[in-house]
């Protein structure tokens, strides 16, 4: 690993990106070094082009006198969802003070607020009865058919793996493992809350046109004109 930081150009690595709002992998494709110890620690300062949306972000890592730390953090662009998003505005919170944990590179709290997140939705969604556990909450989302046996599962990965953050085992949690927890998370929000409006949209406005379409239709138990003599019957 050189001092100037050029053996990251091209290399892959892993970010929270702004665009997509969720850990990905990027590309570097330029690097600056500053090693004048009056503005800190020596700083590489990294820009990266995410694989998944394709837009750049900037990303910090630091040294401090053990070569750079491999924990880029996302210093720009920092942009913040528009308040018409579908999701609650309290379970957002929740879900973005996940991710600047994980930019922060506090993935240990990253890990507990992906669990507070997922226990905000069992609460929002109405499952919550006296001091329920979270197991508890989860199991009734599937038995109201909120959530289907892989999300159930989904789910509770995401608890387990909050569980890991909150309770001490003296390991570290591991950054990977809150980058998926956190993009499982985004999917479970997408699903309750943006998919399954946007199809209860879509049957709304098909029902909607359907019942103006027979309103404008020719009634076809009404007989046209003309033909309201009966039928000669077969033995005249």
């Amino acid at each position: 690993m050189t001092l100037d930081g050029s053996d990251r150009v091209g290399t892959a690595i892993l970010v929270s990106c702004s665009y997509c709002e969720q850990p990905v992998i990027a590309r570097v494709a330029g690097v600056v070094a500053d090693h004048n110890l009056e503005n800190g620690p020596p700083s590489l300062l990294q820009l990266v082009r995410c694989d998944r949306c394709g837009q750049g972000v900037l990303a910090v890592e630091e040294d401090y006198g053990f070569g750079w730390d491999g924990e880029p953090a996302v210093v720009w662009p920092k942009k913040v969802r528009s308040t018409t998003y579908p999701i609650p505005e309290a379970l957002w919170r929740e879900q973005d003070e996940a991710k600047r944990c994980f930019s922060a590179k506090a993935y240990t709290a990253a890990a507990v607020m992906v669990r507070r997140t997922l226990e905000g939705v069992c609460v929002e969604q109405g499952v919550r009865s006296g001091r329920d556990t979270l197991v508890t909450m989860l199991r009734k989302l599937k038995d109201q058919d909120k959530i289907d046996d892989r999300l159930l599962e989904w789910a509770q990965e995401l608890r387990m793996l909050g569980n890991e953050g909150a309770h001490y085992t003296g390991r570290a949690v591991d950054p990977e493992d809150v980058a998926d927890g956190l993009a499982l998370a985004d999917a479970l929000l997408d699903y309750l809350y943006v998919y399954s409006a946007q199809f209860e949209k879509f049957q709304e406005r098909r029902a909607n046109r359907k019942k103006a379409s027979e309103k404008t239709s020719p009634d076809a138990s009404r007989a046209a004109p003309g033909d309201s003599a009966a039928p000669p019957s077969p033995e005249a």
